[in-house]
C-alpha cells in the first residue's frame, strides 16, 4: 500500500507538471477564457449579469480581438448568451430548467459511477483519494463554508464521468453541460453544512467504486446529487 501511495503521489506530481506545461502553452484568449470562467463559476460575475466587453478588456489586459475569441468559447460553454438589442449576459436558468438539470445529473452521474466501480483502475482510486484529501483541506481553509472544485482532473465529478469509459456520458457530462453544472453546484453549496457533507458522500461513493459495487455506487451517487438537488430547492424556497 505504501508504494502504490508512492506511485499516485509521483503520479499527481506528473499531472500538475503536465497542467503547468499546458497552462504556459495556452493563448492569450484561453488564458483569459478560464480566469472569466472561474469568475463565473465563483459568483464573482452574477448570473443575469450583463457581459461589458470593455470592461472586461480593461479588467483582463486583453484587447478586443482576443477577448471576442474568450468570448465565444464561454457562449458555447453556455456560460454566456447573446440578445438582440440586449447584448451578452452571463446566462442565469430557470428554477425549473435548473432542478430538470439536477434530476438529468442524477440518472446519469449515477450510470457513470457503476461504470466507474467496473473500470476504474486502483491507481486512479488512490490518486483520487489524494484529491479528496486536498479538497479537505480547501474546506477546511473556508471555514466550511464552501466547496470549490477546480476543473477538469481536479473535479471529483468530472474524474468519475472519465472513469466511467462511456463517450456519450463524457460528452455530456463532461462538456456540454459541466461549467454550467459547476457554477450551480458551487454557488448553492456556499454558507449551508452542504461543503463538508459532499465531501463525506465524496470518500462514500469511492469507498463503494473501490469495493466493486456497483449497485451501491450508484445508489450513493444520485443519493449526493439528490441531496444537492433539495439543497437547491430548499435555498429558493427561502427567497
Amino acid at each position: 500500500m505504501v508504494e502504490t501511495q508512492q506511485d499516485c503521489r509521483q503520479s499527481m506530481t506528473q499531472s500538475a507538471a503536465a497542467i503547468t506545461n499546458s497552462e504556459q502553452n495556452l493563448t492569450l484568449a484561453d488564458r483569459v477564457c478560464q480566469q472569466i470562467i472561474t469568475a463565473i463559476v465563483k459568483g464573482e460575475i452574477p448570473t443575469g449579469s450583463k457581459i461589458s466587453e470593455p470592461e472586461l478588456a480593461r479588467t483582463y489586459g486583453i484587447s478586443r480581438g482576443p477577448l471576442r475569441e474568450a468570448m465565444g468559447r464561454l457562449e458555447s460553454l453556455r456560460l454566456i448568451e447573446r440578445k438582440p438589442n440586449i447584448g451578452a449576459r452571463v446566462v442565469e436558468l430557470s428554477v425549473k430548467e435548473l432542478l430538470e438539470i439536477y434530476r438529468v445529473r442524477e440518472a446519469l452521474e449515477g450510470m457513470a459511477c457503476r461504470l466507474a466501480a467496473l473500470n476504474m483502475p486502483q491507481s486512479e482510486i488512490e490518486s483520487l483519494r489524494l484529491l479528496l484529501d486536498q479538497h479537505q483541506g480547501n474546506i477546511e481553509e473556508q471555514e466550511g463554508q464552501a466547496y470549490f472544485q477546480k476543473e477538469g482532473d481536479l473535479d471529483f465529478h468530472y474524474r468519475i464521468v472519465m472513469a466511467s469509459g462511456n463517450s456519450k456520458l463524457q460528452e455530456l457530462l463532461a462538456a456540454d453541460l459541466y461549467h454550467l453544472v459547476r457554477m450551480y453546484r458551487y454557488q448553492f453549496s456556499l454558507s449551508s453544512s452542504r461543503p463538508t457533507l459532499a465531501l463525506r458522500e465524496h470518500h462514500q461513493i469511492l469507498d463503494a467504486i473501490e469495493l466493486r459495487d456497483e449497485e451501491l455506487s450508484e445508489l450513493l451517487m444520485r443519493r449526493h446529487i439528490s441531496a444537492s438537488r433539495k439543497n437547491i430547492e430548499s435555498k429558493l424556497n427561502e427567497k
